[in-house]
């Protein structure tokens, strides 16, 4: 019955409309070019400016800063695919996947709206007390539940992810930096960079990187059993978070007199200090800041990690990052 008035209520609008089409149809027409006409104009303002010689003139002058800027798209790329950006994990869960969990229950009301992730080796499951304190001192409960243990090696591994997303961070940055740079170059009118920034990019030929700096991130998480609650503390390993961590896990290498740990950290401030050493400039190309005012500049270990190489002021250096990516893992004469 209500379908039945529903396509009656139908009809008799589409008789009116029929009806009175002198009143309906400029009003509809009005509507139409009040919704599209705007949305024209900026087509036909849009394609006049990328074919205009203004335009073609400024992208032909900045072709070569374009292309170095796509050349640290890839960069970035490669480093983020290399990276692992995983550093501990729980044991919480490992053997869940051997069982399969129903809720059988045949109560109109089911108490498993919060359900507990067992399937992810970064989330340890655990009591409120557990979370809650995790809250108050993360580091401690981030290196007890997800096994980062005071070791040489582990503290070898934290140094490397911070490493890798500190050149992350840096490359992201640069590539921002410079993306800004070409945007002020061209000038483009406002309704452009509103409407059709992307396309704008796209007509440069920049090649816009859609990464983004992968933290780990740990999570400390309770369950109610009957799944009404639950409470999460989460721990993002950051570059703060990670230096901190480096130098906790350094102090308690050294507490045990152990050899190793003495040495200086690979830090974000032990990677300023470098760069401010080397006066911001490449030790093998010799390309500095001043030349080139968005170089890309990367701390490197003159004898890798890889090959027994420290994080000590003398076994580090300064190279811009085509220089850094030529060397690789080879150790080079300075």
């Amino acid at each position: 019955m209500p379908y039945l008035i529903a396509i009656g209520v139908v009809i008799a609008l589409f008789a009116l409309l029929i009806e009175y089409w002198y009143v309906t149809l400029p009003i509809a027409l009005l509507i139409a070019a009040w919704v599209i006409l705007p949305g024209v104009i900026r087509h036909i303002r849009k394609e006049r400016y990328f074919s205009s010689e203004e335009f073609q003139s400024k992208k032909a002058e900045l072709a070569s800063f374009v292309a170095e800027h796509n050349e640290i798209a890839k960069y970035t790329s490669e480093i983020r695919s290399r990276g692992s950006f995983q550093l501990g994990a729980s044991s919480t869960g490992a053997h869940a996947h051997l069982a399969k969990f129903e809720n059988t229950s045949t109560h109109k009301y089911r108490r498993d709206r919060n359900e507990a992730d067992y399937n992810s080796s970064n989330v340890h499951n655990c009591s409120l007390q557990i979370v809650r304190s995790a809250k108050a001192d993360p580091l401690k409960y981030l290196m007890k539940y997800f096994n980062i243990k005071a070791e040489e090696t582990r503290l070898i591994e934290v140094e490397g992810l911070g490493e890798e997303i500190a050149r992350l961070e840096n490359a992201i940055s640069n590539l921002k930096q410079r993306e800004a740079s070409i945007t002020t170059s061209f000038e483009p009118p406002e309704f452009i960079l509103q409407y059709y920034k992307d396309e704008f990019m796209e007509h440069v030929g920049v090649n816009l990187s859609p990464i983004r700096v992968p933290y780990p991130v740990y999570t400390f998480e309770y369950v109610s059993d009957g799944g009404n609650s639950s409470q999460r503390t989460t721990i993002e390993l950051n570059t703060e978070m990670i230096d901190t961590l480096a130098e906790t896990l350094s102090e308690k290498i050294r507490y045990k007199k152990s050899a190793a740990g003495q040495r200086a950290l690979m830090t974000a401030r032990l990677r300023r200090l470098i760069k401010e050493r080397d006066n911001h400039t490449c030790r093998y190309c010799s390309v500095s800041i001043i030349e080139e005012p968005h170089l890309l500049l990367e701390v490197d270990h003159i004898v890798p990690v890889s090959k027994g190489g420290l994080s000590t002021p003398e076994n580090l250096q300064t190279l811009c990052w085509k220089c850094n990516r030529t060397k690789s893992n080879k150790v080079l004469p300075v």
